[in-house]
């Protein structure tokens, strides 16, 4: 497959969603390793809707350790329960974060960013990595977000599986 995306600009954010989607997995089709595969997930992702920032945290030993990202330097480590990511973490559950501000212990890479949502890839019951979106909007993530972000954390868990 050629590594062009192919993005229809100015349509509504879910159609952007199904265009992608499919593009997403034929890049990751066939390909066994992991950090690749993350590494086009998040060049897709910041190439389709210019999210200020996106990327992985891989668990390593007990902590979060940045993976793939797209976006200026990031946090390094993370601990489990420590900011969006490591309360994503501890609780195994998504985040949609509206206001970066107003998130108790937020951890502020960045002091661009305004929204977040953090979605974890879940293998034998336990996070094996962490999806993390940062938006220069406030209010910028909503359900439809985590809606089709979670098919492209499925998509990662199966190739991992």
């Amino acid at each position: 497959m050629a590594e062009d995306l192919k993005i229809t600009k100015g349509i509504p954010r879910e159609e952007t969603y199904i265009e992608i989607i499919p593009q997403i997995q034929a890049l990751i089709s066939g390909e066994a390793d992991l950090i690749a595969n993350l590494a086009n997930i998040a060049a897709a992702l910041k190439e389709t809707f210019g999210f200020f920032w996106i990327g992985f945290y891989l668990v390593k030993e007990n902590e979060l350790v940045l993976g793939p990202f797209q976006g200026p330097v990031a946090c390094t480590r993370i601990q489990r329960g420590k900011g969006v990511c490591g309360k994503a973490w501890q609780d195994k559950q998504g985040i949609i974060v509206p206001d970066v501000d107003q998130f108790p212990g937020h951890i502020a890479c960045s002091s661009l960013s305004k929204s977040e949502i953090v979605l974890p890839a879940i293998i034998n019951s336990e996070v094996q990595l962490i999806l993390d979106i940062d938006s220069d909007q406030l209010n910028d993530f909503s359900e439809l977000d985590e809606k089709y972000l979670m098919q492209i954390i499925k998509l990662v868990e199966e190739s991992i599986a």
